[in-house]
């Protein structure tokens, strides 16, 4: 994933600051000619002693190291001070390249760590000064000393927590990001679920519905020609029906202006007996209660679960068999049950169809949605699917 945002955008920041931020080799140089302008400029002043130039160039090295390792850069200020103050009397910058390693080390410490690797610097320092400098500028020394390090640390802090925030909100905006695509993900994921279960219902009805409508066709092509042209004519309103269905089913992943009508539901149950019917599956439907609730959802899972249990009595059935297909609607739920006999077995017949058990599950998960379970498996010689649906009667 794509980050969306970094540090420099959760808050809003300068043009100057952005871009010492995004060019830090440029920055510590910048930095190292801070400290460099009053070293050398107090080396000057002993030239031509070359003791105070080289501790100014080490001074100016120690300082542009102070991003990588911060804590050797202090020490390391630290020493070449004490051998300033030693050697010259006077502090000559090591004040301010103590302040802005301290800086660097508080924005990369606790600030516990940071104040406390303020103490041994800051007193070695002082306690060189006051033996070793001239005794007018004790107290200018040691009192600049003292400002540029608690400035320097107490900004490296400050610069450090906002910098913590900064990442913190980074990171709850990626996790937010994370969080909307992982529901997009879930989202698409549940789409393409009920696109397949609706394929493989219209799918799995029309061919078994065709196939058993061209056997028949193929058997009274010989004794009826008249009744195999009808079975025929049959097979082709199924298929166009088909057609249609998976035109409505793939109309979510298109984007044109096709009009595909309604989901099948509780009013389209008789013509769906009729069509098993004329494949050849003597059907029996029976509904009671109340008329099914106004959700569409719902009355399309009732549709889907007779239309796959009938039509795995179709598949599995062998020879002519009775199936009796019931839908019950009681307070709170809908109850459906198809059950067949099993069929008798003719000489010479198709044998059943095995199938996927992609049926059963696709049942088992309209039914999950409203709460409801299947039951599927022998009954008697045959088999029975039972299935209840509940929903919120007060909602209806």
């Amino acid at each position: 994933m794509p980050l969306l945002l970094d540090e420099l955008d959760a808050r809003p920041v300068g043009p100057v600051r952005r871009w010492l931020r995004r060019n830090p080799v440029a920055t510590d140089c910048l930095v190292a000619a801070f400290f460099a302008v009053p070293a050398f400029a107090g080396a000057s002043a002993h030239w031509p002693s070359a003791p105070a130039l080289l501790l100014a160039l080490a001074g100016t090295g120690a300082v542009l190291v102070r991003r990588r390792v911060p804590l050797w850069s202090a020490g390391a200020v630290t020493a070449l001070g004490l051998a300033s103050v030693a050697l010259h009397g006077g502090l000559n910058g090591f004040d301010v390249g103590l302040g802005l390693a301290l800086y660097a080390v508080a924005t990369q410490r606790t600030p516990r760590q940071a104040w406390v690797a303020v103490v041994v610097p800051t007193l070695l320092l002082s306690a060189a000064t006051l033996l070793w400098a001239p005794p007018p500028t004790h107290g200018v020394e040691i009192t600049g000393l003292a400002l540029v390090v608690l400035v320097g640390t107490a900004t490296g802090v400050g610069v450090r927590n906002r910098r913590l925030h900064g990442r913190a909100i980074v990171e709850r905006g990626h996790a937010l990001a994370r969080e909307a695509e992982q529901r997009a993900q879930l989202a698409t994921a549940e789409e393409r679920a009920r696109i397949a279960r609706e394929m493989h219902d219209v799918v799995a009805h029309s061919l078994s519905v065709m196939i058993a409508l061209a056997d028949g066709a193929a058997a009274a092509v010989p004794r009826s020609p008249a009744s195999a042209q009808a079975a025929i004519t049959q097979v082709s309103e199924t298929g166009r029906a088909a057609l249609t269905d998976m035109r409505r089913v793939l109309g979510v992943l298109r984007d044109d202006d096709a009009s595909y009508g309604p989901p099948p539901g509780g009013t389209d149950l008789a013509a769906l007996v009729e069509g098993y019917r004329r494949a050849g599956l003597p059907v029996h439907l029976t509904v009671s209660g109340a008329a099914l609730p106004n959700d569409t959802g719902l009355q399309l899972a009732v549709y889907r679960i007779v239309q796959e249990a009938l039509t795995n009595a179709l598949r599995h059935t062998r020879g002519s068999g009775h199936v009796e297909a019931r839908v019950t609607r009681t307070d709170g739920t809908v109850e459906i049950e198809v059950t067949d006999d099993g069929g008798v077995a003719h000489p010479g017949g198709p044998p059943p169809t095995p199938g996927s058990g992609r049926g059963i599950i696709g049942m088992r998960e309209r039914a999950a949605i409203y709460g409801g379970t299947v039951e599927a498996g022998p009954s008697g010689a045959g088999w029975r699917v039972r299935t209840a649906l509940h929903w919120d009667e007060e909602s209806t």
